[in-house]
């Protein structure tokens, strides 16, 4: 419940409103509200309706953005009935809510759904501008796809009269309904575009036919961590209600919104690939894994071979790799030169600050000499990106403080690496700041 000093939220997470209404399946009316009104919850679709009431676009405009939107299956202007009595009906169904008594001095925020990092704030002519470049972008492949007349008019229409929110949920709901493909760059800026009016992914990317750039293991476009370092992230967590191998199975199912299907898959299983490949021992392997998960999944105490482990993470990533990228060929190619030098200078000067820690000190620690040893190992003689993820979770697991101008210094590391922006901000809680 909302008390009277808290922002508001209408929270989706998928499709809503007008666009969401097209894009529902053949068994949920769209032609009528469903009894009962706004019993579903989806409450922008009254404000989509009113939108286009109050917008001034003609009957025949909104109709063909309807049909373009809904592939046709229904036409609010057929026999007894016209567009606008539709759009009332639901409007009706889904009325404003009631205002709220305002606190003086108080404010209140609506959104689609809250985020806890800034977005870039934009105006409305700005917004709109962005959104009717994307259909200028993409007029010619609507035109031969969508066989409403006047689609793409309609479009922009939609966008100059009713705003650029509702005009940019209409774009991708025609795209998707016709099977319009678009690239990699158009789909990063709808999701820019959806970031900023603070969508869930869900609006832009479910359904959305892009044209996927191939697999590439050495390419850095997730925003987070990835690979062997990731997947020990989830078993520090608490994983305990499923399995190990489903827990597995999540990890090389999680490509970032960014990524060609089967990036996470393919990412994890070079680094499996690799240390198995490895000169690595055992005990230096089996120490590698402890320190990155923060001893969640203590593979030596339940008598698990660390190779055994490494091939079974190997197994679910081809899996999953052949049902969603086939023409994949799943390996490691040699690991890219990296800045070997630097992260050893690193590691090496924490060496005597994690030498006084351990992993999982209560129970079964795991020594941080140990662990230094081990991560000189994989980034002298295996991979020095892996190497330095590996680090950076250790310095999670040890939970070791860090001055201002060694993290610093990791950042920029993490930028040579080509790491996502929110990679190397895991160990940001333990900087040491001068308040």
């Amino acid at each position: 419940m909302t008390r009277p000093d808290e922002p508001y939220y209408v929270m989706y997470d998928a499709d809503f409103g007008l666009s969401g209404l097209a894009g529902r399946p053949e068994r949920e009316p769209v032609s009528v509200p469903l009894p009962g009104g706004g019993a579903d919850g989806d409450e922008q679709i009254g404000v989509d309706a009113r939108s286009l009431l109050a917008s001034g676009l003609p009957e025949p405009v909104i109709r063909t953005l309807w049909l373009a939107a809904d592939r046709g299956r229904f036409d609010p202007a057929g026999p007894g009935g016209t567009v606008r009595s539709w759009l009332t009906a639901w409007s009706e169904a889904y009325p404003p809510p009631a205002p709220k008594k305002r606190p003086q001095g108080g404010t209140y925020i609506s959104a689609v759904t809250p985020y806890f990092y800034p977005r870039p704030v934009l105006v409305e002519a700005e917004l709109r501008a962005a959104v009717l470049a994307e259909i200028d972008l993409l007029a010619a492949d609507l035109a031969r796809a969508v066989p409403v007349p006047g689609a793409v008019g309609a479009l922009r229409s939609a966008v100059a009269e009713a705003g650029a929110d509702l005009g940019l949920r209409l774009l991708l709901r025609t795209l998707k309904a016709h099977s319009v493909r678009v690239d990699k760059a158009c789909h990063d800026r709808f999701v820019a575009l959806g970031d900023t009016f603070e969508y869930c992914f869900a609006v832009i990317t479910d359904g959305l036919d892009v044209d996927w750039p191939p697999l590439d293991v050495d390419r850095r476009d997730s925003a987070w961590d990835f690979g062997l370092s990731a997947l020990a992230e989830r078993f520090a967590g608490d994983w305990h209600d499923r399995t190990a191998r489903e827990t597995v199975r999540l990890a090389a199912d999680s490509d970032g919104v960014g990524q060609t299907p089967g990036s996470a898959a393919a990412l994890l299983l070079a680094d499996v690939t690799r240390l198995l490949g490895s000169p690595l021992s055992p005990d230096t392997l089996g120490t590698l894994w402890l320190a990155a998960c923060d001893g969640g999944y203590r593979i030596d105490r339940f008598s698990i071979d660390v190779r055994h482990w490494l091939e079974l993470v190997a197994d679910v990533c081809r899996e999953h790799l052949r049902e969603v990228a086939p023409g994949h060929r799943a390996g490691a190619p040699p690991a890219p030169p990296g800045p070997v030098a630097e992260v050893l200078r690193e590691l090496r000067d924490l060496a005597p600050e994690l030498a006084d820690r351990s992993v999982q000190p209560m129970w079964h620690p795991v020594p941080g000499a140990a662990v230094v040893r081990a991560l000189e190992e994989v980034v002298a003689e295996v991979d020095p990106d892996l190497g330095f993820r590996l680090f950076l979770r250790a310095l999670v697991a040890m939970a070791v403080p860090l001055s201002e101008e060694r993290y610093a210094r990791l950042l920029a590391l993490g930028e040579r690496f080509g790491y996502g922006e929110f990679h190397v901000s895991q160990v940001d809680g333990f900087v040491q700041r001068d308040l």
